[in-house]
């Protein structure tokens, strides 16, 4: 039963193994150029696995002690996560201890695969998801930690590998901007970015800017919804 399920997840996975590996190495690369050990790409991805809030971590840990500013920070990056978890209730039923992992494991990759997957009939619907999501967690896991070995072990300039970050989120808001029939919500997104960067400064404008994007878009939902529906 948990092989089948093992070699009918492990297919569903191999195009996230392939982004991982990349995010992952650069992720480890970033972690080691700004002196911390494979142990810390090690844990984080065993105990964070939170993928973008991860590559914030780096500049957390070498900020100030400043736990309420982390904690906000930390829930408003994955506030998503609680549209999924609610999205999953009725598949989570009857897991039993797997329960408890899956939702922990839960990323976007995973949820995207457990959420759509078409599982064979003989298939345990419980052993698929779960290695979906550990599989997907180690590749992750593994991706991230040797590339913090490899940045350590050859000597090659590492400036600039803190871009990708930058990177990462540019080209998520660009393919929502192109998925999107009209642009409100990307909009919103640039226009409290700028005006809370004027009026916070660079160092203090990320959560009041995550504040703001969130509330306007609460207020603006039924305006968004109607252009929707005129489509």
């Amino acid at each position: 039963m948990k092989l089948k399920a093992f070699k009918a997840a492990f297919p569903y996975t191999l195009p996230i193994l392939t982004g991982f590996l990349f995010l992952g190495f650069a992720y480890g690369i970033y972690m080691n150029a700004n002196g911390f050990s494979f142990v810390y790409p090690l844990l984080t991805s065993l105990l964070v696995y939170g993928g973008s809030l991860e590559f914030v971590t780096v500049e957390m840990l070498l900020s100030p002690f400043a736990p309420m500013q982390v904690l906000i920070m930390t829930l408003l990056i994955q506030a998503r996560h609680i549209f999924y978890g609610i999205s999953m209730l009725e598949r989570y039923k009857g897991m039993g201890w797997k329960k408890y992992y899956l939702i922990f494991g839960m990323c976007d990759e995973s949820f995207s695969i457990n959420y759509t997957a078409n599982i064979p009939d003989d298939v345990d619907k419980g052993w698929f998801m779960f290695f979906v999501t550990l599989l997907n967690q180690f590749y992750w896991c593994i991706s991230a930690t040797l590339g913090c070995l490899l940045g350590s072990v050859l000597n090659f300039n590492t400036k600039g590998v803190s871009f990708v970050m930058t990177a990462m989120f540019v080209v998520i808001f660009l393919e929502q901007w192109l998925k999107e029939e009209h642009h409100i919500a990307s909009l919103i997104g640039i226009v409290a970015s700028v005006i809370c960067l004027i009026i916070f400064g660079l160092n203090s404008f990320m959560i009041p800017t995550i504040a703001v994007i969130a509330i306007t878009l609460t207020l603006s939902k039924r305006r968004m919804e109607s252009l929707e529906v005129q489509k």
